[in-house]
């Protein structure tokens, strides 16, 4: 069983939106299983890993279940584990906030 990306990234609480999961799906700057993805509609499945650039550094995590709702954080949490240590990457905060802001990418 798979779901898709853009909703994966958005239940797991990831994205504030899942216009934002899209929008950095598009971007090209996620990673499943080692490839680069570009379409929201990626199927991803359990035991699956995702490189995220994310506001507090570019993680690396494991899909360890599907959530079936985008529920509170702590039930989102028990859905994926982390693969590495988060290291502060300016680049990743900046487009994210970018992203949340609406603007336009260049």
């Amino acid at each position: 069983m798979t779901m898709r990306i853009d909703k994966l990234l958005w239940f797991l609480r990831f994205a504030k939106t899942r216009g934002i999961a899209q929008a950095m799906v598009g971007q090209g700057h996620i990673r499943l299983n080692g490839r680069r993805i570009e379409r929201a509609h990626q199927g991803v499945g359990v035991g699956d890993v995702l490189v995220l650039p994310l506001p507090a550094g570019v993680r690396v995590v494991e899909v360890l279940a599907l959530p079936a709702r985008r529920g509170p954080a702590s039930e989102a949490q028990s859905c994926y584990r982390m693969l590495d240590e988060a290291r502060p990457d300016p680049l990743a905060a900046g487009f994210i906030r970018t992203l949340a802001q609406g603007e336009p990418q260049p």
